[in-house]
This record gives structure tokens, C-alpha cells and sequence, in this order.
């Protein structure tokens, strides 16, 4: 996993509440099991039309956010269900952070398993960040957001934090701990060796 610790560049406004799951990545593109190639489909219910062309609303779509890496959400994104390929395919179009006000829980966590940093800001301030407009830094280290000039500081559970900095996905984090690991495999064999 990609290590995050500075983020500066575009973010994109879609400061709608509860956009679900289904929304980010429909069921149709779920037949694949790789992380790549789900970009193309992000959104694709709102940004594209029947017959597939971009609708040239749709925030993504606009010349200026085509290469967004920062997301803009309202309240309860990421509700649904739990498919974990709506963080695949944020990342995949090339968003690492979302700032939004609330998530669903099972998608705030396949976030930060997929390198994609959650943040939770008031709804104000997520509106504050899109009035003031591009670029925004995000600096996870510092735990802030500027944005126009302006500075905003957000939480951050310290193990979802090392998690990202380090870029340790579930098996890095196994990994961290081989040497314990590996003593505690010895150590049983000797104490246990009919197992």
C-alpha cells in the first residue's frame, strides 16, 4: 500500500448525504476481484448518460476535477452495503482522501485497508473547503486540511494514522510483528511438539 502522509491537489465537491455504495461503484462492475480498471465505473450511475457518454454536470466530469485526488462528501457516505469495491474504485480514479462529515462504518474501515484516508470534519467546514476552492493540502503527520488560507485540524484514531503513514495494509501489519510471531511458533513447537 502506498505510504500517505502529504496530500496537496484538487478536490471535488459532491456534497451530497448518504450517497451509498451502490452509487460509488453499481453492481454491475462487481464481477471482477482485481483492483484496477473500477475507476472508469466510478459514479458511473450519475456520470454517465443511457447511452454511456459523460454527462458534463456531473462534478467529475468537469475539466477541472478529471484528475481530483481529494473527495467532498456530505453526511453518511459510504452507506449500503459493504462491497469493498467502492474504495478500489475511488482509488483507482485517483482519490486518496475523502472529507466528509459522517461515514457508514464498513466503509470507513475498507478506507483505511485500501490507503484512502477518511476524514471527519463538521459539515461547515467540508463546505468551507469547497467555497474556498483548489488547491487543498492535506498533511496527515500535522492532521491538518488547508484549504484558501486556511487551516483546519481534524482527529485521528494514532493506529489508523501509523497504519497510513507507514502505508501497512491488514498483512503489513502481520508482517510488522514477524519476529513475535516467529517466537511464538517456536516457542510452541518446543513446549507443544505433537501439534
Amino acid at each position: 500500500m502506498q505510504p500517505f502522509t502529504t496530500l496537496t491537489g484538487t478536490a471535488a465537491p459532491l456534497l451530497r448525504a448518504n450517497v451509498d455504495t451502490d452509487l460509488i461503484i453499481p453492481k454491475q462492475y462487481l464481477k471482477t476481484l482485481v483492483r484496477t480498471g473500477l475507476g472508469q465505473h466510478l459514479f458511473a450511475e450519475i456520470r454517465y448518460d443511457d447511452a454511456g457518454a459523460e454527462k458534463p454536470d456531473f462534478v467529475l466530469n468537469r475539466p477541472l476535477y478529471r484528475a481530483a485526488n481529494i473527495l467532498l462528501g456530505g453526511p453518511n457516505f459510504g452507506c449500503g452495503s459493504s462491497r469493498e469495491h467502492a474504495p478500489w474504485a475511488l482509488l483507482d480514479f485517483g482519490i486518496r482522501c475523502v472529507i466528509a462529515p459522517s461515514y457508514a462504518d464498513i466503509f470507513y474501515n475498507n478506507c483505511f485497508s485500501n490507503g484512502i484516508l477518511p476524514l471527519v470534519l463538521p459539515l461547515e467546514t467540508v463546505e468551507a473547503i469547497a467555497a474556498a476552492g483548489n488547491p487543498v493540502t492535506v498533511d496527515l503527520p500535522a492532521q491538518t486540511v488547508t484549504a484558501g488560507g486556511v487551516t483546519h485540524r481534524f482527529d485521528i484514531e494514532p493506529g489508523r494514522k501509523t497504519t497510513l503513514v507507514e502505508g501497512l495494509d491488514e498483512i503489513g501489519k502481520s508482517l510488522a510483528n514477524l519476529a513475535a510471531i516467529e517466537a511464538f511458533e517456536a516457542k510452541r513447537g518446543r513446549e507443544t511438539p505433537w501439534l
